[in-house]
């Protein structure tokens, strides 16, 4: 099993930066952009980082605002070039009323021009409150709320694609909150769906997204530690 996991693990990573990158050079170069608002940062910054640590190579470089605030600007992307030293950018961060067009565009521009992304959780309400559709292009989804804390039952809604690979067809998430999503975007392959407890309405939970040059992984599940800890959860963000 953990030689099919490993398998599965270096042909997503050599859809993702390359076979011959993989091969010729030292560990994955990932910079992790954290804090905000509602969640325990410090934990989840640990948490991400070593779990994905012990199935990956990964040189870390964390951005964490440790201020907890709704509506944050870092300097960080003031660097037109903020993202070249990264094979990868993880966003975990929650700044839902940050709403600057001109921040965002900082941001959204490096990954269009190629620079891939993954997004978890209150990725997904940051920049909430912006007029400007360009964070939410780069996510693949539109969501603004979310329902309670529960276990939610997920069902695979494509499982032949490669990031799924062997994920439990029957996994039911930790205490964690459902995305209400409103939208999916055009290039948006949704892989994981749950189901809302109060209305029955299905909402992607797990989804791919092509942002220009940028391929995107994104999840909305990532509230609590519990489900940042889960072997099977670690392996599908890895």
């Amino acid at each position: 099993m953990k030689r099919l996991i490993f398998a599965s693990l270096t042909c997503f990573l050599c859809v993702v930066i390359g076979c011959s990158a993989l091969e010729a050079r030292g560990p994955i170069r990932a910079l992790l952009v954290t804090g905000g608002c509602c969640h325990d940062y410090e934990q989840q910054t640990e948490t991400i980082t070593n779990g994905l640590s012990e199935r990956l190579p990964i040189e870390w470089t964390i951005a964490y605002d440790e201020n907890d605030t709704t509506d944050s600007q870092s300097a960080l992307f003031d660097d037109p070039n903020w993202a070249e030293p990264y094979d990868v950018v993880v966003h975990n961060q929650c700044y839902a009323d940050t709403a600057d067009p001109e921040y965002i565009a900082k941001i959204v521009a490096a990954h269009e021009s190629g620079v891939p992304a993954v997004v978890i959780h209150c990725a997904m309400h940051t920049f909430r409150a912006a007029d400007i559709d360009d964070w939410r292009a780069l996510l693949g989804v539109t969501s603004y709320g979310h329902e309670r804390l529960s276990e939610y039952p997920t069902a695979i809604a494509n499982p032949e694609h490669p990031i799924i690979g062997d994920f439990p067809s029957d996994w039911i998430s930790p205490m964690d909150e459902l995305y209400v999503v409103e939208e999916t975007w055009p290039d948006t392959d949704v892989l994981i769906t749950s189901t809302s407890e109060d209305d029955g309405e299905s909402h992607p939970v797990v989804w791919t997204n092509q942002y220009g040059d940028a391929r995107v992984f994104g999840t909305t599940f990532g509230h609590t530690t519990e489900t940042l800890s889960d072997s099977d959860f670690q392996e599908l963000v890895a």
